[in-house]
């Protein structure tokens, strides 16, 4: 529930660290929504630079997969696309290892608030 200041007007409470980072990893992901939404349908096979959307704010690492791939780690909306060596959250674990990238699944408060903020629910 929100606070009030002390002229009555509404404070924002602060964030915990799992909502925040799925917020941004949200962000990250709606970025390469918008990418994908710019290839072609028949581009399926080839590989395209996809945003990291690992939790560490400022991240602008690219990850090449095919839209086949994107579209089945985004089939589940807890699961998110990240470089290899990147930053993995406690409230997170490794779904997928490949030698391009990883995959992880966002567990607890963060996955709920993954699931939530989906722009494909």
């Amino acid at each position: 529930m929100p606070e009030l200041s002390e002229a009555g007007s509404i404070c924002r409470m602060p964030e915990v660290p799992e909502q925040r980072i799925g917020k941004n990893q949200g962000i990250f992901r709606t970025v390469n929504e918008r990418i994908e939404a710019g290839e072609l349908p028949a581009s399926t096979s080839k590989r395209i630079a996809f945003c990291c959307e690992c939790a560490r704010l400022g991240c602008n690492a690219l990850v090449e997969v095919t839209i086949a791939e994107y579209e089945r780690i985004r089939s589940n909306p807890r699961r998110f696309l990240l470089a290899v060596n990147h930053e993995i959250g406690a409230a997170e674990r490794v779904v997928e290892e490949h030698d391009e990238h990883i995959v992880v699944e966002k567990t607890g408060v963060a996955g709920a608030v993954a699931q939530a903020s989906d722009p494909r629910s």
